[in-house]
């Protein structure tokens, strides 16, 4: 998910829970894939001091309603988002040799501007993008952009599957263009469960944030910290494996099927996420987004 800092090269101010949001978050509205409900949601936000949270479902706006409201009654900020699906080439080609590939990317709108767009990204991408899952693409974003805030995105994100395998010029280029569109709402996404010290650290994750820490010097492209939560508390975690059993038809008997079990997917406390990330001088743009959450309309 994300945060906001207060911690720069030259002072480091302690950081509370409240300085601390989850940007990247899924619900019951990500089918087969989120186990979190929205009430459930806001209350576990509001035990931990958080002033703010986002949902970012997997290419859909469905629980948008739901989760503003309950949202607004809990005294919490709602930050609309989703997680969208960006087609290898074109939302229009459908070569199942070239197009099965899509990346991820998380998007926040900022304002209603931003709001009426993501809807209309939404909704393209279901009716014009459709191949497996509803796809936008690069065009789409250059037109329906303003009043968004961009993050790189995942392990699934296009950064992210050229860093893994070492193709770092194509990293480049690829935020070089993400920077030009969207400008300083752009951000590089630095996952918890790269961070060496996470209890679930992931070397592939690692590999990618230092790739993404790279850029952000070569750029200057601010960096935000997330947490990939699919599911609310981590005793949840045996339940969300059920979850991906139905939507993959494997049973958990299966050895080689997909199993997230390895990772910490819950609503992770952010003491422990501001404890890895702003213990030290080491990592100083880390924690970077109090301009982002600034942005952002009630």
């Amino acid at each position: 998910m994300g945060a906001k800092t207060k911690t720069t090269k030259q002072t480091q101010t302690k950081l509370g829970s409240s300085d601390f949001v989850h940007l990247h978050n899924h619900t019951h509205h990500s089918l087969l894939d989120g186990l979190t409900k929205m009430p459930d949601l806001m209350e576990k936000v509001a035990s931990f001091g958080m002033e703010a949270v986002a949902v970012t479902d997997h290419g859909t706006m469905s629980g948008t309603i739901e989760f503003y409201k309950e949202a607004k009654n809990a005294g919490v900020k709602p930050i609309i988002g989703m997680e969208g699906y960006v087609a290898a080439r074109s939302r229009f080609d459908r070569d199942p040799a070239k197009d099965k590939a899509r990346y991820h990317l998380t998007m926040l709108a900022m304002n209603n501007t931003g709001y009426k767009n993501l809807m209309m990204l939404a909704t393209k991408a279901s009716l014009e993008g459709m191949y497996y899952k509803p796809r936008i693409d690069h065009d789409l974003l250059e037109e329906y952009g303003e009043g968004l805030i961009i993050l790189s995105g995942c392990a699934s994100s296009e950064l992210a599957e050229n860093l893994r395998v070492g193709n770092y010029e194509e990293a480049k280029r690829i935020a070089e263009w993400y920077k030009s569109v969207f400008g300083d709402r752009y951000y590089l996404e630095l996952q918890d469960h790269g961070h060496p010290d996470s209890p679930t650290a992931w070397e592939v994750q690692t590999k990618i944030n230092d790739g993404l820490e790279q850029l952000s010097k070569e750029l200057s492209i601010p960096c935000v910290v997330t947490s990939d939560g699919h599911y609310l508390n981590h005793d949840d975690n045996n339940t969300h494996e059920i979850l991906l059993c139905v939507g993959t038809g494997s049973f958990l008997s299966d050895e080689n099927r997909m199993s997230l079990k390895e990772f910490e997917l819950h609503v992770t406390d952010p003491a422990d996420i501001i404890k890895r990330w702003a213990g030290g001088d080491e990592r100083p743009a880390d924690l970077a987004a109090d301009a982002l959450i600034d942005w952002i309309s009630a």
